[in-house]
């Protein structure tokens, strides 16, 4: 007989996290998220001061058979002037009657407070990871991208979600990207400086805290348009800023100023992914700490996982000057792969900059929706 248990304590907690290490043991592209990241998001990140979630687990018999999180995002609602419920954190064996029953306690979660839709998946927003992964399943997910076995698709699906959006993974591989593109890019940065004052530069590292501030403004004007987007609250950016600060290599965060005030930036993070795949349920102790400060200067792939242009800035060509710059270092410092992700299916602008310079749409995450 299958039950839903709502968790409570910090074993159920734990369980939680590791069920999909158990699930997906057998698959080669499957990484393990760090025990520690999960568990300060599901219980102390920013988040949760402003909206709340509830994770449950499923169980058959005394055995672990799929998760879910229900969510309620409250500055969600309140910036879309929206009624939407989340889920989030789904993992599930192949069985249709599971993941129903999963989702059926996550919709009445919702319902319970008053709202109208479920969306997901969002760990637990879209400022953290979200997607299901929906093309391209033979190779492992870059650091912090989304990971699941294709027959997730189903069983969403058959419980009556739609698709709401696309989101797109660009990739470049070590021979593939367009020379002609990057050997025009500084004349497009020359050009850029003469007719509109603007200069491409690294972010001061000594001067983080100021950056971050001035990234923090940027960031929640630069994607304000974008579909599920709410605005960062200053503890949830210089939360999510101290993490990647961890692992930031200064060549690949970029800046684009003019007359002191950032209007855009570029960064990329490497893709610590490779060594993730070999610590064994993401633990960092007693080993896994050590496998990820040896290893990291072997990574041979990098991520570029935030790029944007406040409004009024669009246009001129900072996009592709920002993403040019990042691939041109990639090719210097002899990196084997680059991803680019992610970016909404209708953004042209930004998509039309990432082909420009050879970037092959590789890998596809959906937002689903549904009526409750």
């Amino acid at each position: 007989m299958k039950r839903i248990v709502s968790v409570s304590s910090k074993k159920e907690l734990a369980s939680f996290i590791d069920f999909p290490h158990e699930l997906h043991k057998n698959d080669p592209y499957y990484v393990p998220e760090l025990f520690i990241a999960q568990r300060d998001i599901l219980t102390t990140h920013p988040f949760h001061k402003h909206s709340s979630l509830q994770t449950f687990l499923a169980y058959d018999g005394d055995k672990i058979v799929g998760r879910i999180a229900a969510i309620q995002n409250n500055n969600h609602n309140k910036f879309n002037n929206s009624n939407d419920g989340f889920f989030g954190f789904f993992d599930c064996e192949n069985n249709q009657e599971t993941a129903n029953l999963l989702l059926e306690t996550a919709v009445n979660w919702l319902k319970e407070r008053g709202l109208e839709t479920i969306v997901g998946p969002v760990n637990p927003s879209t400022n953290e990871t979200c997607g299901l992964l929906v093309k391209g399943f033979d190779s492992s997910p870059m650091v912090m991208m989304t990971y699941n076995p294709e027959y997730y698709i189903t069983l969403l699906e058959n419980f009556g979600f739609k698709k709401q959006t696309d989101l797109l993974a660009w990739h470049w591989d070590a021979q593939n990207y367009n020379d002609k593109s990057l050997q025009m890019l500084d004349r497009l940065k020359e050009r850029l400086t003469r007719n509109s004052g603007i200069t491409i530069r690294k972010i001061n590292l000594k001067k983080f805290k100021e950056e971050a501030d001035a990234l923090r403004d940027v960031y929640n004007k630069a994607w304000d348009k974008n579909l599920g987007f709410f605005p960062m609250t200053n503890e949830e950016f210089d939360y999510t800023a101290k993490d990647l600060k961890m692992i930031l290599d200064p060549d690949f965060a970029l800046v684009a100023e003019q007359d002191g005030k950032i209007v855009g930036f570029g960064v990329a993070i490497p893709d610590i992914n490779q060594i993730l795949k070999t610590i064994k349920k993401g633990r960092l102790l007693p080993t896994g700490i050590f496998k990820l400060l040896l290893n990291k200067s072997k990574i041979q792939g990098i991520r570029i996982m935030l790029l944007g242009v406040i409004e009024g800035y669009r246009k001129l060509g900072i996009e592709a000057c920002l993403y040019g710059s990042i691939i041109k270092e990639y090719r210097r410092k002899n990196l084997k792969y680059a991803e680019a992700s992610w970016t909404l299916e209708k953004n042209d602008m930004v998509n039309r900059a990432i082909e420009a310079i050879g970037g092959e749409q590789y890998k596809t995450y959906r937002i689903y929706e549904k009526k409750i």
